[in-house]
């Protein structure tokens, strides 16, 4: 490793010279406080920024282990720092003058969702903080200008660190506060099987966001209070006493008028899957960690997937138990995901009426009279909402605006009225006893089978570069291939997309053998993030800009691959 000293030479020395010369910065550099690495170095100044990591040792930093001592405290702590550095290098970003990206200084920027994020980390044993950012090295048009990079290394950087990541550098109240709120969440989580609940929504939460294209939580607008019949209280690690609304296991129907916030508490519960940072709102709304979003997706592949317990006897002779297309219908898709869900280990499925095939849901009397069981391949879901509880205890959450056909098969019915929601139950089943479903009830499904296998594909292993890209939140693409993550709902930053691209290059580099089952691959690959991290699917060199998805969301992508993936 070379000296802070040694950089500032090299950097005096080629000063003035063409721009390719900056790639001699390439290396380890001991600085007073942390070890500067330049990982690499960008081609032109026009080119995306240069990488640079900053490691700054545990008895440097000096923070607490307890801050980090647990899985969840050192994602909120990472989470916490990074937030801090982000900030904190806004105020130096483009101060360094030049041509194209010179002086730009940048990090993640976290959102409202707290996520374990590759561009900070905390080395569990060591207490070693690793910062990985971007910098644009500085150039007069293709020319270095290295006086301006040294101010970057040399002077924003150090003030940096030492404003940022020192322990000396943080109030200890809001570091306890952060941990505090972590094992507040935690706790919610562990206790929601221990109370047979699918989510909890606390008291005073907050709901209804900003906007459509903001996350932040709306001003004024109306404090969630639970009814009284579903309020329970938990006694929090560090919050103590905490009432909110439980919704039990089962199935659980969210009704009520247009703009009355069915949708909204859906999204709410759909995003509780993640904990959320403090003023956020929805701090103490947690899921199922498993809860999976489902809807319709008109035009996506389906790759022998068993979707024979809603889809049967097809009029072409299509096997629905190894079923393929490559332009699924509505109720095809949301077939698919519900039995992708299941493979998955979803224990509690979220469904929006808006969102769905209409002739995957229900089938009202007069079409069951007019078209009967026999001629009609589709078994709603309705039909199997309650089995999938009580035979594989997946729970259901369904938001239902016109149809009331599910108020016969839900144990809770909770009726959204101006942003406030009031358990209507015993009305509801009242009210249904005068509308009687058809009792012609479908044979009772087969356990789908889950046995599909990826094939081994040597081709890949064999091109020279493998081309990655993502797109936002819409989806990325692996060399020719562009898969569409629109409706994977649950993903809320585009770094989960990115760290997607990389899991699915390590899966088709070296865990799709032909012989494993998807559930298999995706198992160890986790197994193997818990040991390792990043660098799982990474190798040592990890870019800054991933954040970790859930295995629901890596199993999603897979399933959506049309050329990259084949059973």
């Amino acid at each position: 490793m070379k000296s802070a000293a040694e950089l500032q030479n090299l950097l005096r020395q080629i000063d003035h010279k063409s721009y390719p010369a900056y790639k001699d910065t390439k290396g380890k550099y001991q600085f007073q406080q942390y070890i500067l690495s330049i990982d690499h170095v960008q081609g032109d100044p026009f080119a995306s920024p240069s990488k640079v990591s900053l490691i700054i040792p545990g008895k440097v930093a000096a923070f607490d282990k307890s801050l980090y001592e647990s899985g969840h405290r050192r994602i909120a702590f990472q989470d916490f720092l990074l937030r801090r550095v982000a900030a904190k290098i806004k105020e130096y970003s483009f101060k360094a003058k030049g041509s194209g990206k010179s002086g730009l200084l940048g990090v993640s920027q976290p959102g409202q969702e707290i996520l374990n994020r590759s561009a900070c980390t905390v080395d569990l044993a060591s207490g070693d903080i690793t910062l990985r950012m971007e910098v644009g090295f500085p150039a007069n048009g293709r020319t270095i200008n290295s006086g301006e990079l040294q101010k970057i290394l040399f002077d924003f950087l150090p003030v940096c660190v030492k404003q940022t990541l020192l322990a000396a550098s943080c109030r200890r109240e809001s570091l306890e506060a952060v941990a505090s709120l972590a094992d507040d969440q935690q706790f919610i989580r562990e206790k929601l099987p221990e109370l047979g609940l699918a989510a909890f929504v606390a008291n005073g939460s907050v709901l209804p966001r900003k906007s459509g294209i903001s996350s932040l939580p709306m001003k004024d607008a109306v404090i969630f209070q639970s009814p009284a019949s579903m309020e329970i209280s938990l006694d929090l690690p560090h919050h103590g006493p905490l009432k909110g609304m439980g919704i039990k296991k089962g199935v659980t129907l969210i009704v009520g008028g247009g703009y009355h916030g069915k949708s909204t508490l859906l999204e709410a519960l759909e995003l509780g899957v993640y904990n959320h940072i403090a003023g956020d709102g929805r701090e103490y709304v947690i899921t199922d960690e498993s809860a999976m979003k489902l809807r319709a997706e008109d035009g996506r592949s389906i790759q022998n997937t068993d979707i024979s317990m809603f889809i049967r006897n097809l009029p072409n002779g299509k096997d629905t138990s190894c079923f393929y297309t490559e332009d699924a219908s509505g109720s095809t898709s949301q077939a698919a995901a519900t039995v992708e869900a299941m493979e998955m280990g979803a224990g509690l499925l979220l469904i929006d009426e808006d969102t769905s095939a209409t002739n995957f849901m229900i089938r009202d009397e007069l079409m069951q009279r007019v078209v009967s069981r026999d001629v009609e391949p589709i078994i709603p879901f309705i039909d199997r909402v309650r089995e999938l509880y009580e035979t594989w205890g997946i729970s259901t959450i369904l938001v239902a605006g016109s149809s009331g056909s599910y108020f016969h098969k839900a144990d809770c019915v909770i009726q959204m009225n101006r942003y406030q929601p009031a358990e209507i139950t015993a009305i509801a089943k009242r009210e249904a006893e005068q509308f009687p479903l058809i009792l012609d009830k479908p044979d009772k499904a087969s356990e789908p089978s889950f046995h599909r296998v990826v094939k081994r594909d040597q081709g890949f292993a064999k091109e020279d570069r493998i081309k990655m890209k993502t797109m936002g939140l819409d989806g990325f693409s692996i060399n020719r291939e562009t898969v569409d993550m629109r409706y994977v709902e649950q993903l809320t930053d585009s770094e989960q997309l990115t760290a997607l691209t990389h899991m699915i290059r390590h899966m088709k580099l070296h865990s799709f053998d032909g012989n494993r089952t998807l559930q298999e691959t995706v198992g160890r690959l986790y197994n193997e993030i818990a040991v390792k991290g990043f660098a799982a699917f990474c190798g040592p060199d990890v870019p800054g800009n991933l954040a970790l998805p859930r295995k629901q969301e890596l199993y999603a992508a897979l399933n959506r691959c049309r050329e990259l993936i084949h059973f």
